[in-house]
């Protein structure tokens, strides 16, 4: 544990504290995209398969839970309870064009060919694009609330943190891992254009407009 890492996994809950008080306050997912916290909740469903059979910590356990539990009642909240709100119209990011290609790339660059490993690195990889059907959805609408903006601006400051922790762990304790490092950046390039837009304009009480110039092939 390190300061980085603390400061990550805070801005980690943050980000889902706002997203779930955003849905619960307003009685409304409009603006959220349900893919990308599928996404999310397979990520940890597939990363954090060792709390049955293994024990780090309790404050270890207790995180691992807690992102377990908030994924799936973000989940419910989006696609069962508040259903009638959910944009599913402008939710149309294919799952398919990032599930195949980081399964395979897993079963291809891991650190141990087992089922416990690869799904772990296949959970790394896919927590560095999970964002990219919130982002397209954003794209779509053309705008995003101050309160999605707050919630995406925690999130891309917990993985650009971790990059901070991973680098502190290399040159303080001699550890690395390069999968854990290379997904981090990759996943926090693509918050770039989103911060500078959330330091430019949220921060001065505008919303993020974004152009509604959708990427080929990922819509029906």
């Amino acid at each position: 544990m390190n300061l980085f890492r603390l400061l990550g996994d805070v801005s980690h809950v943050i980000a889902i504290i706002i997203l779930l008080m955003k849905i619960w306050k307003s009685r409304s997912c409009s603006g959220i995209s349900g893919k990308s916290q599928i996404l999310y909740a397979i990520v940890f469903s597939t990363r954090y398969l060792d709390i049955f059979f293994t024990y780090i910590s309790l404050y270890n356990s207790i995180m691992k839970v807690l992102f377990i539990i908030t994924a799936y009642a973000t989940v419910y909240l989006i696609l069962v309870k508040f259903k009638a709100s959910y944009d599913s119209e402008n939710d149309t990011f294919r799952l398919e064009f990032i599930l195949i290609p980081v399964f395979g790339l897993a079963l291809l660059v891991n650190h141990e060919f087992t089922i416990v490993e690869i799904l772990w690195t296949f959970s790394i990889y896919l927590e560095s694009l999970a964002i990219l059907p919130q982002l397209f959805m954003i794209s779509k609408t053309g705008e995003a609330e101050s309160i999605t903006s707050h919630y995406l601006f925690a999130l891309g400051s917990y993985r650009a943190l971790y990059i901070l922790n991973w680098f502190y762990r290399y040159f303080i304790d001699g550890y690395s891992d390069y999968i854990a490092i290379c997904a981090g950046i990759v996943q926090t390039l693509l918050y770039i254009d989103f911060f500078y837009l959330y330091i430019t304009k949220v921060l001065r009480g505008k919303q993020i407009r974004l152009p509604t110039t959708a990427p080929p092939n990922v819509n029906e």
